[in-house]
C-alpha cells in the first residue's frame, strides 16, 4: 500500500514538474518575457548595488585601509543645522542649489517656450534657420556655454579676472555678479536644457486640437483671453515635465557650477560634494551627500509619475473642425521679432564655437596686442610650463580623444542595444507588472546625479578590485546612465507599430531575430538609430559622470578640466573646439545618411 502511495505520489510530482517545465519553456519561448527577466535582473543589481556600497560608507567611521565602524555620525555632521560646519559644509549649498534650479527652470521654460510659440503658431521669418540651430546647445557640453560666458564677460572688475571679449571690444567691465555666482551659472543650465521646453512645448503647439481655439473664437472670447485660458493649460503637461527634468539635472550640475563659481567660492551641493570627498577625512559626509542628491532624483521621479496619472483631458465643447491661422505679426512684426531671434540664437548657439577657436589662437587670455598665433594648434615646442605642445602633436590629448571616441561608441552600442530590446519588450507587454517594472527601472538612472551615480561606481570598482580596469567600470556606467535615452526612443518608435505586422511573420515562420532586422528596425530606423546616437552625443561631452572614474586621460572632457587648472587655456579650447565640432558633425551625418538626428530622440517632429 505503501509502495502505491509513493508510486502516486511520485507521479504527481511528475506531472507537476513537467507542466512547470513545459509552462516555462512557453513563457520563456516568448522573446519579450525573457528580455523582461534578464534586463530586470541586471538593471536591478546595476542600480541596486552601487547604492548600497553608497550607504555602507555613508553608515560607517572613517578607517585608513577598510571600513570602520557602524555610526550616524555622518549623517549627524551633515544635517545638524545649529553647527556652524554642517550650514557651511551642506545647507547653504544646498540653499545655492536651490536657488539655481529654480532660476534654471525659469530661464529654459521662458526661452524654449517662447521659441517653440514662435515658431509653431505665428508667422515669424527664419523659422528653419532657429529651428536647426536651436538644439546646439543641448548637443554640446553644458559647460562649454560657461566657458564661453567666462571667455566673453570676464573682465578687470572680477576677482582674478583679465580683459575678456566683451571688455575688449567695448572698453566695458562686467560686473562679478554678472560673470560669476548664482546668475550665470543658472542662465548657462537654462539655456543647455532650453531644447527640452522648445521640443515638448513645439510637440504640443503643433499638434494642439485647433478645435478648442475655434470653440473660443466662436464664443466671441478675446485672443488674449484664450491664450491663457485655453493654450496655457494644454501646455501645462509639457511645463511640468520640462521643470522636473530642468529642477533635477540643474540640481546635480557640477561643471558649469565649478566654471562659474570658483572664483568667488560660489558652492553648490555638487561641488561641496566633490570637495567633501577629495579627503578622505570628510568622505563620509560626502557620501550623505550623495545620497541626498539621489533622495531628489527619487522624488522627482515620483512627482513625475504623479503628475503623469492626473493629466487633465480638455474637450471640445462646440466649434467645427478647421485649420486657425496662425498668429500674424504684422509686416514689419515678423521680420523684426525673427531678426532678433535669429541674433540671439546665433550668439548662444554659434557664439560658442567661435568664441573657443578665437581664443584658442591668443597666447595669453584676453590679450589681444599680440594677435592670433597658431601655437595651440600646431606648436611642436612647449607652449605652457607643463610642456604642453600644440593639439595635433600634444599625445595627451590625442589619447583622451580617443578615449573619449571608444568610450562613446561602446556606451553607445551597449546602450542603444539595450534599450532596442527593452522598448520593444515593454511595447509587447505594456499591460504586464514585470513590463512597469523594467520601464521603471530602466528609467531611474537617468533621474539619478551624474556625480553621485560616478561615486558609486568609483566605490563599486574598488569594492571589485577592478582600479586596474576603469575602462571597463566606465562603460558599465556609461550604459547604465544612458539607457533610458536609448529605451525611450525605442519605446515611443515600438509603440506606434501595430502587433499585426509581426504576427505576419510568426505566421510566415520567420526567427525573431530575422523579424527584428528585416520588419521592426526598418519600419522604425530614424527614430532607433536616435537611440543610439542619443548615448553617444551625451558621452562624448559627458564629465560630470566621470569625474571619479579613472585618469584625467580617461575621456577629452576630464583632460581638458585639466589643462584649465594647469594654465592653459588655449590649448583647452583648440581641444573644446574640435569636441564641439566632432559632435556636431556626427549629429550631421547620421542624420545625412539615416534621417535620424537628436531632436527626434528627444521627442522632436522635424
Amino acid at each position: 500500500m505503501e509502495d502505491n502511495d509513493a508510486v502516486k505520489q511520485n507521479g504527481s510530482f511528475g506531472k507537476w514538474f513537467k507542466r512547470t517545465a513545459n509552462g516555462t519553456i512557453t513563457f520563456l519561448g516568448v522573446p519579450a518575457n525573457t528580455i523582461l527577466i534578464l534586463f530586470g535582473v541586471v538593471l536591478a543589481i546595476l542600480s541596486i548595488a552601487p547604492i548600497v556600497s553608497l550607504l555602507v560608507y555613508a553608515l560607517t567611521e572613517y578607517k585608513f585601509g577598510g571600513i570602520g565602524a557602524f555610526t550616524f555620525n555622518n549623517f549627524n555632521l551633515v544635517f545638524n543645522w545649529t553647527n556652524s560646519t554642517s550650514i557651511g559644509f551642506f545647507w547653504k549649498p544646498f540653499g545655492h542649489s536651490l536657488l539655481v534650479s529654480t532660476l534654471s527652470c525659469v530661464f529654459a521654460v521662458l526661452f524654449g517656450g517662447i521659441t517653440a510659440y514662435l515658431l509653431a503658431r505665428t508667422n515669424v521669418k527664419f523659422k528653419r534657420f532657429i529651428s536647426l540651430v536651436f538644439i546646439f546647445p543641448y548637443i554640446m557640453p553644458q559647460w562649454t556655454l560657461a566657458l564661453f560666458w567666462r571667455n566673453m564677460f570676464i573682465s578687470t572688475a572680477c576677482t582674478g579676472g583679465y580683459v575678456g571679449e566683451f571688455q575688449a571690444i567695448t572698453g566695458l567691465a562686467a560686473p562679478e555678479w554678472f560673470v560669476f555666482g548664482a546668475f550665470p551659472i543658472s542662465l548657462m543650465l537654462g539655456l543647455h536644457y532650453a531644447p527640452f521646453a522648445y521640443i515638448l512645448f513645439g510637440g504640443v503647439l503643433q499638434n494642439m486640437d485647433s478645435n478648442l481655439e475655434e470653440a473660443a473664437s466662436i464664443l466671441g472670447i478675446p485672443k488674449w483671453k484664450t491664450f491663457f485660458k485655453v493654450t496655457i493649460p494644454m501646455l501645462v503637461p509639457a511645463l511640468l515635465s520640462t521643470i522636473l527634468l530642468v529642477f533635477s539635472s540643474a540640481m546635480s550640475s557640477y561643471s558649469v557650477a565649478t566654471t562659474l563659481g570658483n572664483p568667488i567660492n560660489y558652492s553648490v551641493i555638487a561641488t561641496q560634494m566633490q570637495t567633501l570627498l577629495k579627503n578622505s577625512s570628510t568622505a563620509g559626509q560626502g557620501y550623505v551627500t550623495a545620497i541626498v542628491l539621489i533622495v531628489i532624483g527619487l522624488f522627482i521621479l515620483i512627482l513625475n509619475q504623479i503628475q503623469t496619472g492626473s493629466r487633465k483631458q480638455f474637450t471640445t465643447v462646440t466649434g467645427k473642425s478647421g485649420q486657425i491661422s496662425k498668429q500674424n505679426l504684422g509686416k514689419y512684426g515678423k521680420w523684426i521679432v525673427g531678426i532678433l531671434l535669429s541674433i540671439v540664437v546665433l550668439f548662444f548657439c554659434i557664439g560658442p564655437m567661435l568664441s573657443f577657436f578665437f581664443e584658442s589662437l591668443l597666447p595669453n587670455p584676453g590679450d589681444y596686442s599680440s594677435g592670433f598665433r597658431w601655437d595651440a594648434w600646431f606648436s611642436e615646442t612647449p607652449i605652457s610650463t607643463n610642456d604642453f605642445v600644440g593639439f595635433f602633436h600634444e599625445k595627451k590629448v590625442g589619447k583622451s580623444l580617443i578615449g573619449s571616441i571608444k568610450m562613446s561608441v561602446i556606451c553607445a552600442l551597449a546602450a542603444g542595444i539595450s534599450g532596442f530590446l527593452i522598448g520593444y519588450a515593454v511595447s509587447k507587454k505594456r499591460k504586464s507588472h514585470g513590463a512597469r517594472f523594467v520601464n521603471g527601472l530602466a528609467f531611474f538612472p537617468y533621474l539619478m546625479p551624474s556625480l553621485a551615480l560616478s561615486q558609486c561606481f568609483y566605490l563599486l570598482g574598488v569594492n571589485l578590485k577592478m582600479a586596474s580596469m576603469w575602462i571597463v567600470v566606465g562603460v558599465i556606467l556609461g550604459t547604465v546612465k544612458y539607457i533610458p535615452m536609448a529605451s525611450r526612443s525605442s519605446l515611443n518608435a515600438m509603440m506606434q507599430l501595430s502587433g499585426e505586422i509581426e504576427e505576419a511573420g510568426v505566421i510566415q515562420g520567420i526567427p525573431w531575430w530575422k523579424r527584428m532586422v528585416r520588419i521592426i528596425f526598418p519600419i522604425q530606423k530614424a527614430a532607433i538609430i536616435s537611440g543610439f546616437l542619443l548615448p553617444f552625443i551625451s558621452c562624448m561631452r559627458e564629465y560630470d559622470l566621470f569625474v571619479f572614474i579613472g585618469d584625467d586621460q580617461l575621456v577629452l572632457t576630464k583632460f581638458m578640466f585639466q589643462l584649465d587648472a594647469d594654465g592653459c587655456p588655449a590649448l583647452m579650447n583648440a581641444a573644446n573646439f574640435v569636441l564641439i565640432i566632432i559632435i556636431l558633425g556626427v549629429n550631421w551625418l547620421t542624420n545625412l545618411l539615416t534621417g535620424a538626428s537628436i531632436d527626434k530622440g528627444l521627442g522632436g517632429n522635424k
